[in-house]
C-alpha cells in the first residue's frame, strides 16, 4: 500500500483499525494517526511506529480519512477539517447515526464519503462492518473501504437507508450477547455452579452455537430443534423464554437501539 491513511480519534475501535491495516500489509510510515491526549498520540507513535499529527495536518497529508470520534464530537472535528480537505480525499465515517449528507453539506462539493458501522470484535478480528456509500463515493472507494476493514473481520454492504437497522443489530449487537451471557452465569450459579465454570461452560456454549450458525448452512430454528427433544429439558426452558416474553423483548430493545442512531442522525444527543 502506497497510499497514506489517516485515522482520526483513534480510541479503541480506531487502534483495532490501525493494527489491523498493518497486519494486512500497510506500512506504518503510510499510517498517520490523531488523538486528543498528547500521551495517547505517543503511545500509538512507540506500539506501531506510525506518526502522530494533528487533525489539520492529518487532512493535509492523508488520501483516505478514517473519523472515528464519537457521534456528538464530528460536527466539531469537521469544521476543524473542512478547511484543509480537498475534494479528491476519501472520507471515511464510523460514527453511528449520522449520514454521508451530514459530511458532505460540511466538506468541499464533490467529497466522497463512506459510513461504516464496526463493532467491538474488531479488536480481536471478528468485527462486522455495514459499509455504505455516499452521493459520491464510487466502486473504487467502498473496495478500498472493504480491504481497510477486511483486516478486522468481514464486511458488508448495504444502502445508507439500512444502516440504522445494522446499528442496532450488528454495531450494538455484542452487548446482547454479553448481556445474555451475564445473565446466564448469574443462573449458573443460582444452580449451584462456581461462577468462573459458570463462565467458561456458557462461553464455550456461545462460541459453539456461532460456529454452527455460521458454518453449518442450516436455519437456527432447525438447529434449534436438534437441541430440543420432547418432553427434555431444552423444551421446558424454551417454554419459560416465551412465557417471559423474550422474544418480543429483543425485538423492542432493537427497535429502541435503531430509533436511538436515527435521533443521533437528527442532531439529538
Amino acid at each position: 500500500m502506497t497510499e497514506k491513511v489517516a485515522v482520526l480519534g483513534t480510541g479503541k475501535i480506531g487502534e483495532a483499525l490501525l493494527s489491523g491495516m498493518i497486519r494486512g500489509g500497510w506500512s506504518p510510515s503510510d499510517l498517520l494517526v490523531t488523538a486528543r491526549r498528547p500521551e495517547r498520540a505517543e503511545e500509538l507513535r512507540a506500539r506501531y511506529g506510525v506518526e502522530a499529527v494533528s487533525n489539520a495536518e492529518a487532512a493535509k497529508a492523508a488520501e483516505t480519512l478514517i473519523l472515528t470520534v464519537k457521534p456528538q464530537d464530528m460536527g466539531a472535528l469537521l469544521d476543524e477539517l473542512a478547511p484543509h480537505v480537498p475534494a479528491d480525499r476519501l472520507v471515511v465515517s464510523g460514527a453511528a447515526g449520522i449520514p454521508t449528507s451530514f459530511f458532505e453539506a460540511r466538506l468541499a462539493a464533490g467529497t466522497p464519503v463512506v459510513r461504516v458501522m464496526t463493532n467491538t470484535p474488531a479488536l480481536v478480528d471478528e468485527a462486522m462492518s455495514v459499509i455504505s456509500a455516499g452521493s459520491h463515493a464510487t466502486e473504487e472507494h467502498l473496495a478500498h473501504t472493504e480491504a481497510i476493514f477486511g483486516g478486522v473481520g468481514k464486511t458488508l454492504r448495504v444502502p445508507e437507508s439500512q444502516q440504522d437497522a445494522a446499528t442496532a443489530l450488528s454495531g450494538s449487537g455484542p452487548a446482547y450477547f454479553y448481556f445474555l451471557v451475564e445473565a446466564m452465569t448469574d443462573a449458573g450459579i443460582l444452580l449451584g455452579l462456581p461462577r468462573d465454570k459458570a463462565h467458561d461452560l456458557i462461553v464455550q456454549a456461545a462460541i459453539g452455537a456461532a460456529v454452527m450458525l455460521r458454518d453449518s448452512d442450516q436455519h437456527p430454528v432447525t438447529l434449534r430443534e436438534a437441541v430440543t427433544s420432547p418432553a427434555g429439558t431444552t423444551i421446558n426452558a424454551i417454554r419459560e423464554l416465551e412465557s417471559h416474553g423474550v422474544r418480543a423483548a429483543l425485538i423492542a430493545a432493537l427497535e429502541a437501539a435503531r430509533d436511538r442512531s436515527r435521533e443521533l442522525a437528527s442532531g439529538n444527543s
